[in-house]
C-alpha cells in the first residue's frame, strides 16, 4: 500500500514539473496558479488511464506505436486539461504540440530515472527449503 502512494506521489509530482518545465520552455503555454492543482490532477489521471490503454493495445505487436501512442496521449491530456478547469491554456495549436512533446520528453526521462533510482525493485526474499 506504501508503494502505491509512493508511486502516486511520484506520478503527480512528475506531472507537476513536466507542465511547469513545459510554460517555462514553451511560448504560448500558460500555467495559472488558481488552478495549476486541477490542471495537474486531471493531466495525471487522463495520462495514466491513456498510457494504461496504449500499453494493453499495444505491448506486444508495436513498441514503436506505443511511443508515438504516448506522445499523441500525452497531447490529449493536455487538451482535457485546458478544458476542464483554467489551469492551463495555449495560445494556438503550435505550442499545444511543443508542449506536448516537451511534457512527454519530461515525463519519460523523470519517470524512468524516478523509477530507476527512487523506486527500485525489491529482490525477491530466498526461502530455506
Amino acid at each position: 500500500m506504501i508503494r502505491v502512494l509512493i508511486r502516486l506521489a511520484v506520478f503527480l509530482g512528475l506531472a507537476a514539473v513536466a507542465l511547469l518545465l513545459a510554460a517555462l520552455l514553451v511560448p504560448g503555454m500558460h500555467l495559472h496558479w488558481a488552478g495549476f492543482i486541477v490542471a495537474i490532477v486531471v493531466f495525471a489521471i487522463v495520462q495514466a488511464f491513456v498510457a494504461w490503454l496504449v500499453e494493453k493495445l499495444f505491448r506486444r505487436g508495436a513498441p514503436a506505436v506505443a511511443g508515438a501512442a504516448g506522445l499523441i496521449s500525452t497531447a490529449v491530456a493536455l487538451w482535457l486539461a485546458t478544458l476542464i478547469g483554467d489551469g492551463l491554456a495555449f495560445d494556438g495549436i503550435a505550442p499545444w504540440v511543443l508542449a506536448a512533446v516537451v511534457v512527454w520528453l519530461v515525463t519519460g526521462l523523470i519517470g524512468w530515472l524516478a523509477g530507476k533510482y527512487l523506486l527500485p525493485r525489491v529482490a525477491p526474499v530466498k526461502t530455506k527449503e
